[in-house]
């Protein structure tokens, strides 16, 4: 009667770097574009890598789910799937989904999507291990908001291969490949929010809302994150720090950047390290 379950997730960076070698950069490229799928490395080329991604999410990944689930409504699944891997690492909620589908498509009257349906269709994404919700956490109030969050996809291969190996934005795989990373390492993630003061249109002191990409906790330790695909210029740096000057506390802060190789530190503590690095060390987070 007792039972324990045992994740298995596509393959990490580490994993897929140990079987292809090579240039780390190169590998990492390749890695953000076809995912960790472990059947990747048993293909020669990358028209037949693709075909194979292709083919897993159509013939055995949506299959299965609408047979399982007993979808009814494929065309609204299709439409859910599209908006999910076009917004990886946005915020959304089911509601918002619903009225996008519902605009783009013009539907009206009976033929209006319901957001019942839409969250129904969202969960089933997540039981089958396409998609993994990632809530938002208020990091001084200590509690959750109910919406919206973001939804990652567990491959960034099967993600680009649904929207046929376009919109590849390297600012949001970067980010869905760290989150993935953290879920791997046996990690608690949550979308952290803080918030500062700060002048208003009329002058006068507004509250306002700073992200931090990731809050990670594991084992009792927890670490702060933020994913910048580069680091341009001293504004933007500041940009992506600020959020951390506003946690209140000494827990160790982390930005990912895909534009550094050597990893340092900055004067407020702060670890600079390159995605390769990050995901070739487990012992960083």
């Amino acid at each position: 009667g007792r039972s324990d379950e045992i994740r298995v997730h596509p393959l990490s960076f580490s994993e897929y770097y140990s079987a292809v070698g090579g240039d780390k950069s190169e590998a990492f490229d390749s890695y953000a574009f076809f995912g960790g799928m472990p059947l990747i490395l048993s293909r020669p080329t990358d028209t037949t890598k693709m075909n194979y991604l292709q083919s897993l999410f159509s013939e055995v990944y949506l299959k299965d789910i609408v047979e399982r689930k007993k979808i009814k409504r494929e065309d609204i699944l299709s439409s859910i799937l599209d908006l999910l891997c076009s917004s990886v690492g946005s915020l959304t909620n089911p509601t918002n989904i619903t009225n996008t589908i519902n605009s783009r498509q013009k539907r009206s009257g009976e033929n209006i999507v319901s957001n019942n349906t839409v969250k129904s269709y969202m969960d089933s994404l997540s039981d089958a291990f396409l998609f993994s919700e990632c809530k938002r956490w208020d990091v001084k109030g200590k509690d959750y908001f109910d919406y919206p969050n973001k939804y990652y996809c567990e491959d960034v291969g099967l993600r680009n291969a649904r929207i046929g190996f376009r919109q590849q934005e390297m600012t949001h795989i970067m980010e869905n490949i760290i989150y993935n990373e953290l879920i791997i390492r046996e990690c608690a993630v949550d979308v952290g929010v803080v918030y500062s003061t700060e002048p208003g249109k009329t002058g006068k002191p507004t509250s306002v809302a700073r992200e931090i990409d990731f809050v990670a906790n594991r084992g009792g330790k927890k670490t702060y994150i933020q994913s910048a695909y580069a680091l341009s210029s001293e504004e933007k740096a500041e940009t992506e720090k600020k959020p951390f000057s506003l946690t209140g506390d000494s827990f160790p802060k982390i930005i990912v950047r895909h534009d550094i190789g050597k990893r340092w530190y900055d004067d407020n503590g702060i670890l600079n390290i390159g995605i390769v690095d990050f995901l070739l060390d487990d012992s960083v987070v």
